[in-house]
């Protein structure tokens, strides 16, 4: 079995929070200062970044982290690519490596776009000659061929991010480390850049991933590694990656909810088959239900239960409101037992999110939001998309005189 291409043995990084000084101006006069007496020394915090992780990512594999704003997922791909050093543990990196960290942060803003191509180019490490070859397929690909002899410092922002992807992806590593590098510019660009991703995965580069776009890291990483406050929650599969990940995301999350003890609050939530089995997923194409107890603890007008249904990434996608549907819940105190019925079920394979919210009122507002959204699967063939189509195809042969038409 061939060595890993990174291996992460027990690893973990410090950091000083509140340093006291960051220059020799004002270093001098705060030591003046300390030896009177006029300034007593400042406390100085240390925190892990990491903690204690480990694992391991062999050669043409990809490996998704994925984890909460400050769980240690740049710091990790800093000591991947050397930027920083670790403070205990060691790693090891098999393979000439490549970083997309920060797209188009060596640009010059007086240099033009083929110019900053040059330059950046450089900067990640790649020699003039292989700018030179790949010049044509990174304009291409950027899509801002028109504005090449334009300084970039007149680019809009999403322009100076495609520029600075292409570049970047247009590296010939053996090991990638990508860190949220994929949600630039607009839809089509980013579908562009996935579709990228997995031609170089395809080519047997190893990748490691950051993203907070779950949808793209279900796409890219078979495995995934789940980090939480600088340590290793899980690792392994991507869709129980995911689950993981959202749990430390309920966990976390304090926030009461919009009207949590408001005039109203659905319980008991939860998913059943067709024969009203309480499930855990539900089977693409086949009936689906969802169950839950309205509990009205005083009355107001037109009250009204809703459930948006959205992407694993927080995409929306659709919405079920009692109201809206044509049907009425008693404007008066008292628990109602609703069920919303999917026949068949119009959703992809994958895993998506169910918001819950009620209102209702004179100017039927919001009057109450579970604290937090409940996590669907849905299992079946991956076809692509989110929507089942399940409209019927006609095929007939075309009359004689329409294909000599159409010819």
């Amino acid at each position: 079995m061939p060595a890993p291409a990174i291996q992460v043995d027990h690893l973990w990084k410090k950091f000083r929070r509140g340093e006291l000084e960051d220059s020799l101006r004002d270093l001098l006069p705060n030591l003046l200062k300390r030896a009177v007496g006029f300034q007593p020394r400042k406390r100085v915090d240390e925190f892990w970044a990491i903690k204690d992780v480990s694992f391991e990512v062999q050669p043409g594999q990809s490996l998704g982290i994925i984890g909460p704003n400050g769980a240690g997922k740049s710091t990790m791909l800093k000591l991947l690519s050397r930027i920083i050093r670790p403070t205990r543990g060691q790693y090891h990196v098999h393979g000439r490596l490549s970083a997309l960290i920060e797209v188009g942060a060596g640009f010059h803003q007086d240099l033009t776009g083929r110019e900053n191509i040059y330059l950046n180019g450089a900067i990640l490490g790649m020699k003039r000659r292989e700018i030179k070859a790949k010049e044509e397929a990174i304009v291409e690909f950027a899509g801002v061929r028109d504005f090449m002899g334009t300084p970039v410092k007149r680019y809009s922002s999403g322009m100076k991010a495609r520029l600075g992807f292409a570049v970047a992806a247009h590296m010939d590593p053996e090991i990638l480390l990508v860190d949220e590098v994929l949600s630039v510019g607009d839809a089509r660009f980013r579908d562009k850049c996935v579709r990228h991703m997995h031609q170089l995965l395809n080519s047997g580069i190893t990748v490691v991933f950051i993203s907070h776009i779950l949808d793209q890291v279900r796409s890219l990483c078979p495995n995934t590694l789940v980090l939480n406050q600088g340590q290793a929650m899980f690792h392994g599969p991507t869709g129980e990656a995911i689950r993981t990940y959202l749990d430390v995301l309920d966990a976390a999350n304090t926030r009461p909810g919009e009207h949590v003890h408001g005039p109203a609050e659905l319980r008991n939530i939860r998913f059943a088959d067709a024969d009203g089995r309480e499930i855990l997923e539900w089977d693409a194409g086949e009936p689906g239900i969802v169950e839950m107890d309205l509990v009205m603890h005083e009355a107001f007008e037109t009250p009204s239960v809703q459930i948006n249904f959205n992407t694993i990434g927080g995409q929306y996608l659709a919405t079920a409101d009692v109201r809206a549907m044509g049907f009425e819940i008693p404007a008066r105190s008292g628990t109602y037992h609703l069920r919303y019925v999917f026949d068949p079920m119009p959703l992809n394979a994958g895993d998506y999110m169910l918001e819950f919210k009620i209102y209702g009122g004179p100017e039927f507002e919001c009057q109450w939001v579970a604290p937090q959204p409940r996590t669907l699967s849905i299992r079946g063939a991956d076809i692509g998309g989110v929507l089942q189509c399940k409209g019927a195809w006609e095929v007939a042969e075309a009359a004689p005189a329409l294909m000599a038409k159409a010819s």
